[in-house]
C-alpha cells in the first residue's frame, strides 16, 4: 500500500466515522403511540426512590404516602427487576386535558418511626420516580449558560433539609405538593392527543384548614374556588412525631410543537454535549491513526524479515542469524495451564458475540431508554444464548494443545466464568436484602436466573464444545521440536510484568473516556443512549488490542522467548486493571456514595465488570497473536 493510498483510506475512515457518529440520535421509541381524547382517564404509576448517594433503591410505598385502595405491581421484565424497578399503581389520576388545582389525596399523621424514615431519605438525598404513559417523570432546572433551555432532572426530592430563622436546629420538611405539568401535541385532524412529556414542580407546604377535618373539608392555604394556589415553600411543611401531613397535586396541560415520537429527545440531552463530541472524536482519530501507523510499521518490518531469511542460501548463515525463525521448533509448543487458557478463551468469544450483537441491536434502536430494562434483558439473553460458540471455540483450542477430555474442558468453560460472578453477585444481593432495598433481586428471579444457565447456557455450551471437538485439530505451519529450547536471558523491558502493563494501556486509552459516561449514567442515574459511539469505540478497543497484542509478540519473539501464549491473553486483558483503577478514581472523586454497604456494591459491580473486560479483551489479543504467528511462520521457508 502507497503513502497516498494509506492517506486515502484513513481519510475515508475518518469521514465514515463521523457520519456514524452523527447518526447516534436515531431510535426505535419502543412502545405503539396511546391516543387520548379530552376527558380520558390518566393513570400515573410510581416507581422505586433511587439516590446516587446510597445506590439503594427503595420502594415507593416504604414511606407513608397516600396508597390506593389496593396496591398493584406492574408487570416487569427481567432487566427492570435485577434494576430495582417496581412499579405501582397510585392514587394519582387525572382527565385529559382538564385541569385541577389543589386536589387533597390524602392526610397522615407521622409516628415516630415513619418521622424517622422519611428523615433518613431526606438525609440520603432520595428521588421519588413516577411514570405516565411510559414517561418518566422530571424536574425542569434552568440551564446556567442557556437562559431559554432546561436541563431534566429525573424523578423530585422526597424533601429538603432548613434552619428557621433565629434558630440554630436543622429541621427537615417534605415536598407534598406536586404540581404536574403534562404536555400533549394535539392531532390537527382529531381531537386526540398524544402525551410527549410529563413535568413536575414540588413543594413544602403546611396546609391549614377551619373547623375538623372531614370529606368535605376546604384549606385554606390552597383553594381553587378562592384562585389561591401554592407557589412556593416559604410556609414548609415539617417532619416530626405527631406532625399532620396533607398531600395535595396541582394539575395542568400544555399544547407542545413537540410530536410523539421525538418526545424522549429532551430528556436525552447531555449537559456537556459539546466536550462530549470533541474528546471522544479526538481520542478515537488519535488511537486510529496510532494504530494504522503500528500496523504498516509491523507489515514494513516483517515483509524486510521475511524477503530476507527466504533468501539465506546456506545452513550457515541460517545459524548465524538471530531473532523469532530461531523458535520456530518450540513457537507452537502448548503452554502451561493450557485447559484454563481454553477456558477463558471460550468464555472470552461468548462475550464478543454478546456485546457485538447487542450493539447492533442498540445502533438500532430496538435498546432505547424508553423501553425499560432492554438493554439488561437482551444481555442476559444474549449471553445465554452465545454459550454454543464458547464451546466451540474451547473445544477446537483444546484439540489443538492435542487436548482428549473435551468433556472437562467443556464442564470448566460452563461453569467457571459464570460461577465467578454468581458467586460475587449473591454476596452482593444479600448485602441488599440486608438493607431491605428493592434492588434485592427476589427468589423468583434468582431462579430464572440459575434455569436460564443450568437449563440453556450449559447444553448450549456443550453443543458447541461437541461439534468443536469432532472438527480436524488446526495444523501449525511448522512442527514442534521434542525438547523445549533454552530462553536466554531477557533485557529488563521485556520481563514479562512490564510487558503485560505496558501493554493493557493503549486499549485502555480507546474507551477511557467513553468510561466516563458510561459510569456516570450507571452510578449517576442519567440515560447512556450514544450507541453510534459506543459501537465505534468498540471497534477501535478491537482493532487496538489486537495490534498492540501483535506488536508486543513479535518483540517478544525476536528476542527468543516462545512463552507467547499466555501472554498474548495478558497484555490486552491488563487494560481490565486500568479500568478498575479508573473506576477507584471516579468513586473517590465524582460520587458522594457515604453507606459502606453502597462502596462494597459499587467496587463489587465494578470488579465483575473488569473481570469481563478482561475476558474480553484478552480474548482479542490471543486471537490476534495465533493468527500473526501462524502467518509468519507459515511465509518463511523452513529446513
Amino acid at each position: 500500500m502507497t503513502n497516498d493510498q494509506t492517506t486515502s483510506f484513513w481519510s475515508w475512515i475518518f469521514i465514515a466515522s463521523l457520519l456514524f457518529v452523527h447518526s447516534h440520535s436515531f431510535y426505535l421509541p419502543g412502545v405503539a403511540p396511546v391516543d387520548f381524547e379530552k376527558g380520558d382517564l390518566l393513570k400515573v404509576k410510581v416507581n422505586k426512590l433511587t439516590s446516587i448517594k446510597t445506590q439503594l433503591p427503595y420502594s415507593y410505598y416504604t414511606l407513608p404516602f397516600c396508597q390506593p385502595k389496593t396496591i398493584v405491581d406492574s408487570a416487569e421484565n427481567l432487566g427492570e427487576v435485577l434494576r430495582g424497578d417496581r412499579i405501582e399503581n397510585s392514587p394519582y389520576e387525572f382527565k385529559m386535558r382538564e385541569p385541577q388545582m389543589c386536589n387533597i389525596l390524602c392526610r397522615a399523621t407521622l409516628d415516630e418511626k415513619k418521622a424517622k424514615s422519611i428523615k433518613q431519605k431526606i438525609n440520603d438525598d432520595y428521588r421519588v420516580n413516577m411514570i405516565l404513559d411510559n414517561l418518566p417523570l422530571v424536574v425542569p432546572v434552568r440551564r446556567l449558560d442557556q437562559e431559554s433551555s432546561f436541563l431534566y432532572q429525573h424523578g423530585y426530592l422526597v424533601g429538603l433539609k432548613g434552619i428557621y430563622a433565629g434558630s440554630k436546629d436543622e429541621k427537615y420538611f417534605i415536598n407534598n405538593h406536586l404540581a404536574f405539568t403534562v404536555k400533549y401535541h394535539k392531532d390537527l385532524q382529531t381531537d386526540s392527543a398524544r402525551i410527549v412529556g410529563f413535568e413536575v414542580k414540588p413543594f413544602s407546604v403546611k396546609h391549614e384548614y377551619e373547623g375538623t377535618w372531614n370529606d368535605k373539608t376546604r384549606l385554606t392555604t390552597c383553594d381553587p374556588h378562592a384562585k389561591r394556589t401554592v407557589t412556593n415553600s416559604e410556609s414548609p411543611q415539617e417532619v416530626a412525631d405527631k406532625k399532620e401531613i396533607i398531600f395535595t397535586y396541582d394539575v395542568e396541560f400544555e399544547p407542545s410543537d413537540v410530536k410523539w415520537a421525538s418526545r424522549w429527545d429532551s430528556y436525552l440531552l447531555m449537559t456537556d454535549d459539546q466536550i462530549h463530541w470533541f474528546s471522544i472524536v479526538n481520542s478515537l482519530m488519535i488511537v486510529l491513526f496510532l494504530s494504522g501507523m503500528v500496523a504498516m510499521i509491523m507489515l514494513r518490518t516483517l515483509y524486510r524479515d521475511i524477503s530476507k531469511y527466504n533468501q539465506l542460501e546456506t545452513q550457515e548463515e541460517a545459524l548465524e542469524e538471530t531473532g523469532w525463525k530461531l523458535v520456530h521448533g518450540d513457537v507452537f509448543r502448548p503452554p502451561v495451564n493450557s485447559n484454563l487458557l481454553c477456558v477463558y478463551v471460550g468464555t472470552g468469544v461468548q462475550f464478543f458475540g454478546m456485546i457485538l450483537v447487542a450493539m447492533i441491536f442498540a445502533v438500532l434502536g430496538f435498546l432505547s431508554p424508553s423501553n425499560r430494562g432492554g438493554l439488561m434483558t437482551a444481555l442476559l439473553l444474549l449471553w445465554v444464548f452465545m454459550g454454543i460458540f464458547a464451546g466451540y471455540a474451547s473445544a477446537r483450542i483444546y484439540k489443538m494443545f492435542k487436548g482428549t477430555e473435551w468433556k472437562k474442558i467443556t464442564i470448566q468453560t460452563a461453569f467457571m466464568f459464570p460461577g465467578i460472578v454468581f458467586a460475587i453477585f449473591f454476596v452482593l444481593n444479600a448485602l441488599i436484602w440486608g438493607e431491605k432495598s428493592s434492588g434485592a433481586v427476589p427468589f423468583g428471579t434468582m431462579f430464572a436466573l440459575v434455569f436460564l444457565w443450568f437449563g440453556i447456557s450449559v447444553p448450549l455450551v456443550f453443543v458447541g464444545s461437541y461439534v468443536g471437538f469432532r472438527k480436524p485439530a488446526m495444523e501449525h505451519p511448522v512442527k514442534t521440536n521434542t525438547i523445549p529450547r533454552q530462553i536466554p536471558e531477557q533485557a529488563w523491558y521485556m520481563h514479562p510484568v512490564f510487558s503485560v502493563l505496558i501493554g493493557g494501556i493503549l486499549p485502555f486509552g480507546a474507551v477511557f473516556i467513553e468510561l466516563f459516561f458510561i459510569l456516570t449514567s450507571i452510578w449517576l442515574q442519567q440515560f447512556y443512549y450514544i450507541f453510534g459511539f459506543l459501537f465505534l469505540v468498540f471497534i477501535i478497543l478491537v482493532v487496538t488490542c489486537a495490534e498492540i497484542s501483535i506488536v508486543l509478540c513479535y518483540f517478544q519473539l525476536c528476542s527468543e522467548d516462545y512463552l507467547w501464549w499466555w501472554r498474548s491473553y495478558l497484555t490486552s486483558g491488563s487494560s481490565a486493571l486500568y479500568l478498575f483503577l479508573y473506576a477507584a478514581f471516579y468513586f473517590f472523586t465524582k460520587l458522594n456514595i457515604t453507606k459502606p454497604v453502597s462502596g462494597i456494591l459499587y467496587f463489587g459491580y465494578m470488579l465483575i465488570a473488569s473481570y469481563s473486560f478482561f475476558v474480553l479483551t484478552g480474548t482479542i489479543g490471543f486471537f490476534a497473536c495465533l493468527w500473526f504467528t501462524r502467518l509468519v511462520y507459515s511465509s518463511v521457508k523452513i529446513d
